[in-house]
């Protein structure tokens, strides 16, 4: 039976959770063209780029790891692409990335089209969270303190994209 207490606690727990990463709003509210079920991603990914693309997890800064996996795009310096590790599309150009000495691949532009953009207020402040047009997958946020020309730094983590060399 619902009472007071039960909403208030069940309330306050998916509060908490929302606020923390615990829940994937992207997954539940939104539309993609490609849509997965969750089973289907955790067999598609590894369980870090599952953390990071589905649950919007951060992998540690400098090292680009989490959960005993880990990402070289931080020191990637060639020509080529970063694509979406979840469904391949093409995000940022290497001639947009930069040392932003954040300890994440840094770019000052996406390639447009290919990267949406939402309201991240979670851990009590404002941010912009960016993601896969194409898959909902998260990628990181995007900050006003970049370079020009763009003045943004679009931190994202290496474990949300892969690198094809041109």
């Amino acid at each position: 039976m619902l009472n007071r207490r039960t909403f208030i606690t069940t309330s306050t727990a998916t509060i908490g959770l929302a606020a923390f990463g615990g829940l994937s709003a992207n997954a539940a509210t939104e539309t993609f063209e490609i849509m997965r079920t969750t089973a289907e991603w955790k067999a598609l990914l590894t369980p870090a780029r599952f953390a990071v693309l589905r649950k919007a997890k951060t992998e540690r800064p400098f090292t680009n790891s989490l959960k005993g996996e880990s990402s070289d795009l931080l020191t990637e310096n060639r020509v080529g692409t970063f694509h979406c590790a979840g469904c391949d599309l093409p995000v940022y150009r290497s001639e947009t990335k930069y040392e932003s000495g954040t300890g994440w691949p840094s770019f000052w532009d996406v390639i447009e089209g290919n990267v949406r953009f939402k309201a991240d207020n979670t851990l009590f402040s404002k941010r912009t969270e960016e993601h896969c047009r194409r898959c909902g997958g998260h990628l990181g946020h995007v900050f006003d303190d970049g370079p020009a020309p763009t003045g943004k730094r679009h931190c994202i983590n290496g474990l949300a994209m892969t690198f094809k060399a041109a």
